[in-house]
């Protein structure tokens, strides 16, 4: 077991993993208390769409213009919730099914899309030393940002009206926490995977939240739980030969039906 934290590769990974999983699952459980999963998974759904306009602007980053798209489709995903009487995961699932229609329309001309297809899956085996400092200042901020904001952001989802109240920005708190998600999920792509990085926001929490007893106990399990999927599927990944996000999330995916199971008992 420690002879393979003895390459480069693996400890840039675990120091991720370390990092990204417990802002992942902290995000994750107000995604899953405004039921926005659907939310989140346009989000990631919508990377492709950045990566093809950066690409048709000529930028040679792509994480940029991830995340400048990124966070303009979530306001106005937001701004649609906001403004329209349809059933808002009918409305977020039309502009989400749209966006990657467009993305890999644009990717895939001349049958280029091979160069993209690792933004699928991920491999946060493929980490740079000299990326783990951005992840580290995310997390601080993420982190900051919860400490000021759980609060205005439970009461939001609670009761609306009863937070207008209490002089509580409502609408406010909801871009900003939208931003702040487009961000972290954009950043995170290259490495978790546009197909996998909804269900890394969604499992530890949802598994969470068939044991916690209150909010305190809901947010340390979450934690937990994404630390441990986290850690876990990333050595066994690499025992087994097999990519390091979908590990993770099937032991994620047993811990929920674990969970769900005991629940039902």
């Amino acid at each position: 077991m420690y002879q393979i934290l003895n390459y480069s590769f693996m400890q840039n990974a675990l120091i991720a993993v370390i990092i990204i999983s417990p802002i992942l699952g902290i995000l994750g459980t107000m995604v899953v208390q405004k039921q926005m999963s659907f939310f989140s998974d346009a989000l990631g759904h919508s990377a492709l769409t950045g990566i093809a306009v950066g690409a048709i602007l000529g930028m040679t980053n792509a994480n940029i213009s991830m995340i400048v798209f990124g966070v303009i489709f979530a306001l106005l995903l937001n701004h649609i919730r906001f403004r329209t009487k349809i059933a808002t995961d009918t409305i977020i699932s039309v502009c989400a099914s749209v966006s990657l229609a467009i993305g890999l329309a644009i990717l895939s001309r001349g049958g280029n899309f091979a160069q993209y297809s690792s933004f699928l899956v991920g491999d946060i085996l493929s980490i740079r030393q000299s990326e783990l400092p951005i992840l580290g200042i995310c997390a601080v901020l993420v982190i900051a940002y919860w400490i000021l904001s759980v609060n205005a952001l439970n009461a939001t989802t609670i009761h609306p009206t009863l937070a207008k109240s209490f002089n509580i920005p409502t609408r406010l708190s909801e871009n900003l926490f939208a931003v702040i998600l487009a961000i972290l999920v954009m950043i995170s792509i290259r490495w978790i995977g546009v197909l996998l990085i909804n269900a890394l926001l969604i499992l530890p929490a949802a598994a969470s939240r068939n044991l916690a007893g209150n909010m305190r106990e809901y947010h340390l399990y979450t934690i937990l739980i994404s630390l441990f999927c986290g850690l876990l599927g990333l050595f066994m990944s690499y025992f087994c030969n097999i990519a390091t996000g979908p590990m993770i999330v099937i032991y994620a995916g047993i811990i929920y039906f674990a969970t769900y199971m005991k629940c039902r008992h």
